[in-house]
């Protein structure tokens, strides 16, 4: 049995308030949601539980499915939607411990029998069975782009397409792993030459996982909104969905004295500069602080650091005690929410 609710109304209270009242409101109505299961009545259990994952937010989408160790899964998810991701791992940090008949997930866990599933679409049956792919992985890149193909869906509209391509991926992969592993997702009325079923996909995505399994880094040059040059170093990939949790973006910027004709840093600057983030990376580390150094930008003299941390830690604390000690003009910290990662959108992959 599966259920999805969404709301689209506006509210201006914090979502993030109402986690806690949503746990109590939990343990109260379970003899009921456990009857309303049990009985199967699908309609029922929406008219109760919806109205509950819309007061945490109403961009939340929830869904019910079997459990992996317990009998039924209670998912609330982003849904795809970056701004939401924070607040649903937040809900399901919140949640009761599992038991034999309920556990709870913030995204779409992937089904291990999902390729044995039919869907109702539009009246019609989905069949995994028939589900086709094209696969691309461009060179270097971390993502594998999907063509995807049912006889279905030269019957359904665009969004219907897009809607059942995405369902089926989260099924197939899990919602977590699709966005970090998959790229452009086109769903296709004819089949893609070479074309594979769905079956193999799992093990194509596994492949390219293996690619970056250990930390790396790249070292890209551009140009400054004024036109200047700029030089920036980012993890690679850079994906919001390794680090849930870090939504409070926290930004270091440090002028430097010491700078090339491109205002880029030399010398004793340059050497103070790596220093620096050295030691942020150690103190944050035996501070077990919840933070990562996503980003550093360097233009028209000043390095500008990205952090992002989790907001109940004490990251930004320790970058305002350390920035004391920078020398080369007057540093600054600035710190706001950032669950989408906006602040470095463009080094996003």
């Amino acid at each position: 049995m599966r259920l999805f609710g969404r709301k689209d109304e506006e509210t201006e209270e914090q979502p993030g308030d109402h986690i806690a009242e949503f746990w109590a409101w939990w343990e109260e109505t379970r003899p009921r949601l456990d009857s309303l299961v049990a009985a199967g009545e699908a309609e029922g259990l929406s008219e109760v539980l919806a109205p509950a994952v819309a007061a945490i937010d109403p961009g939340l989408v929830y869904e019910i499915a079997p459990g992996r160790s317990a009998a039924h899964a209670l998912v609330v998810t982003a849904a795809g939607d970056a701004e939401l991701r924070s607040l649903a791992h937040r809900w399901a940090k919140a949640a009761p411990p599992s038991d034999f008949l309920w556990e709870f997930f913030p995204s779409r866990q992937a089904n291990p029998r999902a390729l044995e599933t039919t869907l109702d679409v539009g009246g019609q049956e989905f069949g995994f069975d028939k589900l086709m792919f094209g696969l691309r992985v461009p060179r270097g890149a971390s993502r594998v782009d999907i063509a995807a193909y049912h006889p279905l869906f030269a019957e359904l509209d665009e969004e219907s397409r897009m809607d059942t391509a995405l369902l089926a991926l989260d099924w197939i992969l899990g919602e977590d792993e699709v966005a970090r592993w998959v790229g452009d997702i086109t769903p296709a009325t004819f089949q893609p030459i070479d074309a594979v079923p769905a079956v193999h996909l799992p093990a194509v995505v596994n492949d390219v996982a293996s690619e970056w399994s250990e930390e790396q880094w790249a070292l890209l040059e551009g140009q400054a909104a004024s036109g200047a040059p700029l030089i920036a170093t980012t993890r690679y990939p850079l994906r919001p969905v390794d680090y849930p949790l870090f939504d409070q973006h926290i930004e270091i910027t440090l002028p430097y004295s010491h700078r090339d004709e491109n205002g880029l840093p030399v010398g004793d600057s340059l050497e103070a500069l790596r220093d620096f983030e050295e030691r942020l990376a150690t103190r944050l580390t035996k501070a077990h602080a919840d933070a990562v150094l996503a980003v550093h930008v360097s233009a028209e003299g000043h390095r500008v650091i990205h952090l992002y941390a989790d907001p109940t830690g004490d990251a930004a604390i320790h970058a305002k005690e350390l920035i004391v000690s920078w020398e080369e003009g007057e540093p600054r910290v600035e710190v706001a929410a950032d669950p989408g990662w906006i602040s470095v959108s463009p080094f996003l992959s």
